[in-house]
């Protein structure tokens, strides 16, 4: 594939965004009524297998494939905790879908161990081939041997930058699982540009941090990489990475650039974590972390590491988020979640980790520098701990949710209209099952999405999408 086409793909798999007008204005109102944009959701039989994974509405179809535990083309076993996830033009009408594993802990690298990067670490990608209808034409292991591969973002040029949402290394003290991080031979928490044609590389984009690291979206009009800190216990950024040269020019991304954290004009530090005004807008600007790569000596305690980074922007004045999670870039608009931003609703309870409400969207103008407000979520049952996100052709939003109860795909409309689109029926013995990697594939006829899970898998939906607002 060339790369005009590789342009053209992450076009249709991003769709065309917009301002969002009306979104505030909902907000104005104490959020956006839920809205049946496509009619009432119901148990609907996987074509895989036949078993309920999903309530749609009327007219959707949909079939689950390459769960974990599956074989790859080269015999090897499929991990699990399918994450982050992004669909590119494929031959034939196909979409070649790169998709996130965020496994923790010194489990061993799937596939090949002699390309892994670390050897005794289990997280990577996969490359698959399919069809518009879940068909597997052909997979495999495309980067092994990171850790905690949660997002990341499709790159014009052909590619995918997965991140690595973790400090772990063998020179930091262990994290919340217990697990071993003297077993890990390789320092961890950076990203990693995959390519769509051939195995990844295994090299870190050291100067783009090292921190909890969830998405990377790419604007094609300055080549800059936009990054989100999901530091679960404590303050998170929102992060700038310029190369040293435009990617698209290069053909790949390359190490050596600045690394920066926003921050708002005249206020420093200021606290974005917390309820809004309706309508919230900022001025901003952008302070330079001296240290993207900091050196850890005397094996410091994993709370202390996985704020390194971050303290260094808040030091010079960088605005303070709540689990920074998906990111989109579209006509020079970065829209990102929050994911436990905003103010606690009457009758909700505080989530836990560091923000206390139940999400919001934030719009970051590329072009003016301006940071606004798209929605914060009133309350659980109309929007509940949003994830993931893509956009549709229309401009539509699509939240995957990883809330306490039951999980949505939730879609939020250019005029701040917000519904269900699809349920997760819940798995036995896995109450933490939730949707990730939402994106569309070629030309929008199927949206692509992973039930992160125990034991995974990624699914495949197709309908009448003319008849509501994706």
């Amino acid at each position: 594939m060339d790369r005009r086409r590789f342009i053209t793909s992450v076009v249709a798999a991003a769709g065309v965004a917009g301002p969002f007008a009306g979104v505030a204005c909902a907000g104005a109102q104490g959020g956006a009524k839920p809205v049946r944009a496509y009619g009432p959701l119901r148990p609907v039989k996987d074509l895989r297998d036949g078993k309920v994974r999903l309530h749609l509405p009327g007219g959707f179809k949909y079939r689950s494939f390459s769960p974990a535990g599956d074989r790859f083309g080269d015999g090897s076993a499929v991990p699990g905790r399918h994450d982050g996830m992004a669909a590119f033009a494929g031959p034939g009408g196909s979409a070649v879908l790169v998709r996130n594993h965020e496994v923790n802990g010194p489990v061993g690298a799937f596939g090949d161990k002699g390309r892994a990067y670390d050897p005794m670490a289990g997280g990577g990608t996969s490359t698959l081939q399919v069809t518009r209808y879940g068909e597997v034409i052909k997979s495999g292991p495309s980067l092994s041997g990171t850790m905690m591969n949660c997002s990341g973002g499709p790159m014009s040029w052909g590619a995918w930058v997965t991140c690595e949402e973790t400090v772990n290394g063998p020179d930091v003290g262990d994290d919340f699982s217990g697990g071993d991080n003297s077993k890990l031979t390789r320092p961890h928490g950076y990203i990693f540009e995959v390519p769509l044609d051939r195995p990844a590389a295994a090299r870190p984009i050291r100067s783009a941090g090292r921190f909890p690291h969830e998405s990377a979206a790419f604007d094609p009009s300055t080549g800059a990489i936009y990054l989100t800190e999901d530091n679960f216990g404590f303050p998170s950024g929102f992060y700038r990475y310029l190369p040293p040269r435009h990617p698209a020019v290069a053909g790949r991304l390359l190490d050596g650039g600045r690394l920066q954290m926003l921050a708002v004009k005249g206020a420093k530090r200021k606290d974005l974590s917390e309820g809004q005004e309706p309508g919230a807008s900022y001025a901003t600007t952008w302070v330079d972390i001296d240290e993207p790569d900091p050196r850890f000596m005397g094996t410091p305690s994993n709370d202390d590491a996985v704020q390194a980074v971050g303290r260094q922007g808040r030091a010079a004045g960088a605005a303070i988020f709540s689990r920074l999670e998906g990111a989109v870039c579209h006509q020079g608009t970065v829209y990102f979640v929050s994911t436990q931003g905003g103010a606690t609703a009457s009758g909700d309870t505080p989530p836990d980790g560091f923000g206390k409400g139940r999400g919001q969207v934030w719009a970051y103008e590329t072009w003016s520098g301006r940071l606004k407000l798209a929605y914060e979520s009133p309350r659980s049952e109309v929007l509940d701990l949003p994830d993931n996100v893509t956009v549709s052709r229309r401009g539509t939003l699509v939240l995957c949710e990883d809330g306490d109860g039951a999980n949505y795909l939730r879609g939020l409309s250019r005029a701040g209209k917000i519904f269900d689109f699809c349920r997760l029926e819940p798995i036995p013995g896995d109450a933490g099952a939730e949707f990730a990697g939402s994106t569309f594939g070629p030309g929008g006829h199927t949206l692509y999405v992973n039930i992160q899970a125990e034991h995974g898998m990624s699914i495949a939906i197709w309908g009448p999408w003319e008849k509501g607002l994706f």
